[in-house]
C-alpha cells in the first residue's frame, strides 16, 4: 500500500500539484509523525493516505473556474432575464446592448484587504474574461465624504456590486463585510443589488450567509457539501479506503497534532476539516497538519500557508 500511495502522490505532483510536493519534501513532512512501531497502526501511512486525497487547484484550473464564475454565475442569469423581459427575444443586437448597460452599472470587488486572496483574484478574473479595469473598485471607493463629513455614494448609477472570493469555509468574512460595508450601502441605495460569488464554499457557509446577511445573491462555483469534511460520517475520503486505513485513528492523529499546532482549531478553522489548497495559498480551513509553519516550531508543512499577520 505504501508503494501504491507513493506512486499516486508522484503522479499528482507531476500532473496536478505543480511540482510543489516531490518525494523528498513528502519525506520531510512525514518526519513530523511518529515512526512505525511493531503491532501499532502507522501514523505515516495514514498521513500519506490523507495527502493522497488532497485537492489542489493550480493556476490553469483557477483561471478556468474564474471563467466559469463569470459565464455561469454572473452573465448567463442576466442574459436570461434580458430575454424574458423582451418576449424571449433572440435578437443578439438588442440583448448585447442591454447587457452592456447592465455591465456599465456593475462593479466588481474583492472580499478582504487588498493584499488578500479575494482582491488578488480580481486581476485574473479581469484577464480571463476580457473586462475593462474601470469595472473594478476597492470597497472604500463605494463611498465618498460629503461637505459635513457624512458618507455618500460615490456613483448612484451603479446598481450592482459583485463581491468575489476564492473560498468560503465558515461565512464569517462575508458576514463581516455585510456589517462593515453593505449595511451602509443598502441604507443609502436600497435598490442596489449586492452579490457574493465565490469559487469554493461549504454548504454550511452558503446557508449561513443567506440566513444572516442581505446579500441579494449568494453562489459558489464549487459547493463543498458535508462529504468534503474529512472525518464526517459520510466523508468521501474513506468510502473506499483500504483496510489498513482506519478513519477513527486518522482523526485522533490529526486532532492530537492539530491541538499542538492550532489549539483553537485542530481540524481547521471552524472545524471545516478540508483537504484543499490553491496555487496562491492554502486556506486555514484545511487540516493544519498540511499547512502549519511557524518560526520556533518543528513542524514542516507540505503545502505551506501564507497567514494573515496582524500588527
Amino acid at each position: 500500500m505504501w508503494d501504491e500511495l507513493r506512486a499516486k502522490i508522484k503522479t499528482l505532483n507531476e500532473t496536478v500539484w505543480e511540482h510543489r510536493a516531490n518525494w523528498p519534501a513528502v519525506e520531510r513532512w512525514l518526519g513530523n509523525f511518529s515512526a512505525d512501531q511493531p503491532g501499532q497502526k502507522s501514523e505515516r501511512l495514514h498521513a500519506l493516505f490523507l495527502l493522497s486525497q488532497f485537492m489542489y487547484f493550480g493556476s490553469p484550473e483557477l483561471r478556468q473556474l474564474l471563467r466559469s464564475l463569470y459565464r455561469d454565475v454572473f452573465a448567463y442569469p442576466i442574459l436570461e432575464s434580458i430575454r424574458r423581459a423582451n418576449a424571449d427575444t433572440t435578437d443578439r443586437r438588442l440583448i448585447g446592448s442591454k447587457f452592456s448597460g447592465e455591465m456599465r452599472a456593475t462593479r466588481f470587488l474583492g472580499i478582504g484587504n487588498p493584499s488578500e486572496s479575494g482582491p488578488h483574484l480580481l486581476y485574473y478574473f479581469r484577464q480571463e474574461n476580457g473586462l475593462p479595469k474601470g469595472l473594478f473598485i476597492n470597497s472604500h471607493e463605494i463611498f465618498l465624504r460629503g461637505p459635513n463629513g457624512e458618507r455618500l455614494l460615490r456613483d448612484s448609477r451603479i446598481s450592482r456590486y459583485v463581491f468575489l472570493d476564492d473560498i468560503c469555509g465558515s461565512g464569517q468574512q462575508a458576514g463581516q463585510y455585510w456589517e462593515d460595508v453593505l449595511k451602509e450601502l443598502k441604507a443609502l441605495q436600497p435598490q442596489a443589488r449586492a452579490c457574493y460569488y465565490v469559487l469554493f464554499a461549504t454548504s454550511e457557509a452558503l446557508d449561513a450567509i443567506r440566513r444572516n446577511t442581505y446579500f441579494d445573491d449568494v453562489q459558489a462555483v464549487f459547493d463543498l457539501d458535508p462529504s468534503f469534511r474529512c472525518f464526517a460520517a459520510g466523508s468521501r475520503y474513506f468510502v473506499e479506503a483500504p483496510p489498513e486505513i482506519d478513519k477513527g485513528f486518522a482523526e485522533a492523529m490529526c486532532n492530537r497534532y492539530g491541538r499542538q499546532l492550532t489549539p483553537q482549531n485542530p481540524l481547521g478553522y471552524r472545524n471545516c476539516q478540508l483537504l484543499i489548497g490553491f496555487h496562491h495559498n492554502t486556506p486555514d480551513n484545511t487540516l493544519p497538519i498540511i499547512w502549519y509553519e511557524r518560526s520556533g516550531t518543528r513542524w514542516t508543512p507540505i503545502f505551506k500557508r501564507y497567514p494573515k499577520i496582524g500588527w
